[in-house]
């Protein structure tokens, strides 16, 4: 049983944004404060990459745990009611995400995926960020 009604619960639902995420930004501001430059959303690579490093050949993908699947995250959670609807939506999301990735890899790219819960700790995120590109 849900606790908000049906139509509260649409509005809420079309309120997500997919482009400038809270997470999202914190792995720009990191990112940029690195000395690290890059492209948003370039729609002319597959899955359209959050962030886009030419000079480095690097994508990165900034997902947010519960509508990636981010397993053993306790953002990742079942929804209770509709279940069979969420079910099929999160696996689809996770088929795409992997068709994307094998895509952008065929094309020559690395990427690399960032979850939300990794963009809370500024440091860890500084230390991930330097660790991606050392690689």
């Amino acid at each position: 049983m849900d606790i908000v009604t049906r139509e509260h619960r649409s509005r809420m639902m079309s309120g997500i944004r997919g482009k400038n995420t809270g997470p999202e930004l914190a792995v720009r501001k990191a990112a940029h404060a690195l000395g690290y430059r890059f492209r948003l959303h370039r729609k002319d690579l597959s899955g359209s990459p959050d962030l886009v490093f030419p000079a480095r050949n690097t994508v990165i993908f900034v997902h947010g745990c519960y509508w990636h699947r981010h397993e053993g995250c306790r953002y990742c959670y079942n929804p209770k009611s509709n279940v069979e609807f969420w079910t099929e939506k999160f696996k689809n999301n996770v088929a795409r995400d992997q068709r994307v990735g094998q895509e952008l890899q065929q094309g020559g790219w690395r990427v690399v995926t960032l979850w939300e819960c990794e963009t809370a700790d500024d440091d860890g995120l500084r230390k991930r960020l330097k660790q991606i590109f050392r690689s």
